[in-house]
């Protein structure tokens, strides 16, 4: 049965509403690929972001970007694209760590200053972390870690914990508590029920947060503009910043580097797709 007139409206007009969403949402990232690729100062505003005189030298700038220091030759960017994977990659990894333990034990057990322990774990979201860059730059230099890819995981493991403890806390709550007892009727000590039966089922929601709290230390500028001031200690959010000047921009290699910072992003979103999907999936249901 071939579908009327109106349905067939229907589907051309929901297609062109989503082409029309696409374009939108392109349009910015042609807008920044041909900037990055002109090799003039900046192409003009047309429908359709072309490169002018295309060229690769703006990538190799950002690059191939150097500093001498007393042991030798420095490869700034490597370095700063090292610093940024280590330091996103290490609140993930204490976030995840410290949340799975303290969010099973919020959603099996009862004991006193549960719920007051919640509360203070919301409070600490309703705070955005600039409003702490003061307090956090005074105690890393009184500890020593200021400039340091530890007082960095330090300052973001503090806001990803408790994100991370709300999201694994609402995945274990909607796990079912009977298949904890099955497992531990056949001999399964709680620890073993934990790691062999919850945490495999819990797994989509598990690599959604770590994902989050990576994105997020990966992406972070403020605190990292703050409390870092050596150029190869930079994270790669801090790297693109000089490429804007008080009194001149250099809008080609901020637009190179831009895509190049994307890039360890873009790979992870491909590697976890199937886990984002399912984790985000079961996060709207619960039962």
């Amino acid at each position: 049965m071939k579908p009327g007139p109106t349905r067939v409206l229907e589907r051309v007009a929901v297609h062109a509403l989503l082409l029309g969403a696409v374009a939108f949402a392109l349009y910015p990232v042609l807008w920044v690929i041909a900037l990055a690729l002109s090799g003039t100062p900046a192409p003009e505003a047309t429908a359709l972001p072309m490169p002018l005189d295309p060229t690769l030298s703006h990538f190799e700038s950002v690059a191939g970007a150097s500093k001498t220091t007393p042991d030798g030759e420095v490869w700034l960017f490597g370095r700063q694209l090292l610093n940024s994977l280590v330091v996103a990659l290490a609140t993930a990894g204490v976030g995840i760590g410290i949340a799975l333990p303290a969010a099973y034990a919020l959603a099996r057990f009862e004991f006193f200053g549960k719920a007051s322990g919640m509360a203070a774990l919301l409070m600490t979201q309703m705070f955005p972390a600039v409003a702490s860059a003061i307090p956090l730059y005074l105690i890393l230099d009184a500890l020593s870690l200021l400039n340091s890819r530890t007082g960095l995981v330090l300052c973001y493991a503090s806001t990803s914990v408790p994100f991370a403890i709300f999201q694994l806390r609402a995945a274990f709550e909607a796990i079912p508590v009977e298949l904890e007892e099955a497992a531990m009727v056949d001999g399964a000590t709680r620890w073993q029920a934990f790691t062999k039966v919850v945490l495999p089922v819990a797994r989509p929601t598990i690599a959604v947060t770590a994902l989050f709290a990576f994105m997020s230390a990966y992406n972070e500028f403020i605190l990292a503009a703050t409390l870092l001031d050596d150029e190869s200690m930079y994270t790669l959010p801090v790297m693109l910043q000089r490429f804007i000047g008080e009194y001149d921009a250099q809008w080609e290699k901020f637009a190179a580097g831009a895509i190049m910072v994307s890039v360890p992003v873009m790979a992870l979103f491909y590697l976890a797709q199937r886990h984002l999907v399912a984790g985000l999936a079961s996060g709207g249901v619960k039962g």
